[in-house]
Parts: structure tokens; C-alpha cells; sequence
């Protein structure tokens, strides 16, 4: 089910990437690479909302744990289901005695991994770490 949902707060680059613990260089590629998007504005300057940042955040996690880039945006494009927002609306969680960590996806029938070819569901899960929502100051 598509969330729709009215974005709040005003917040340029170098703000957004301060609560979401990266720089505000690294929020405008994440915008231009579709990871996020900038929700208040079209324009330049790109202005975020608080929602805009959390998906920052989880971005960031996601990347922390090793997950690829290319894995990202794929899970962006996969899960327009979950609305405007959907990394931080999806139940995601990621793999953590893998070789390579992937971006799973925890659903009341199943946990599905992101593959190449999309989600795929996983007879026997191996061990996942939840993906939450925490907002940090740039270090």
C-alpha cells in the first residue's frame, strides 16, 4: 500500500546530511543518484524535508553495512509500494553472515533478499540485522 503522505521541514544539503551523518556534498549525489530526492523543491537550491532526511539515514546504514550502491537503488526502484518514503517505510533489515551483505525485505509471509532479478523469498533466512531509523550529526 502506497503511502502518500505531506513532507515537513525546510532543510538545504549541508543540514540534511548533518542530521542523516554524512556531508551535504554526499546528500546532493545521493539526490542526483535518486537514493533520496529532494521532496521540498525542484529546483537549486534542493530543499529537504524531515522525510527526504531519514531515507538519507537508512541510505547511510545500508551503505555502513556494506550493502553495494547499485543494491540501493534498486530497492528505491522496488519498493514504490511503500510510498514517497520507501526505505524508512518498508520493514527492511539486512544480511549479516554473508560474503556480501544484501538488503532483505521482512513481510508477514516471508523475508525476501534483493537480487538481481528482484526480490526473491528465502526458504531458510540466514541471520538479519533491522534496518532502523537513527539520525546522528556529522562527525
Amino acid at each position: 500500500m502506497a503511502i502518500t503522505a505531506k513532507p515537513h521541514g525546510h532543510f538545504l544539503a549541508g543540514e540534511a546530511g548533518e542530521l542523516a551523518g554524512v556531508s551535504g556534498t554526499t546528500i546532493g549525489q545521493w539526490a542526483r543518484r535518486g537514493y533520496i530526492r529532494a521532496s521540498q523543491s525542484g529546483g537549486d537550491p534542493h530543499v529537504y524535508s524531515v522525510e527526504d532526511v531519514a531515507e538519507a539515514a537508512i541510505v547511510r546504514v545500508l551503505l555502513e553495512r556494506g550493502v553495494r550502491h547499485a543494491d540501493v537503488r534498486r530497492a528505491v526502484r522496488q519498493l514504490t509500494a511503500y510510498g514517497d518514503w520507501p526505505l524508512s517505510e518498508a520493514p527492511l533489515a539486512t544480511t549479516t553472515h554473508t560474503r556480501r551483505p544484501l538488503i532483505a525485505l521482512c513481510e508477514a509471509d516471508g523475508v525476501y533478499a534483493l537480487a538481481d532479478r528482484g526480490w526473491q523469498r528465502l526458504v531458510a533466512p540466514p541471520p538479519l540485522e533491522d534496518v532502523k531509523l537513527r539520525l546522528r550529526r556529522a562527525r
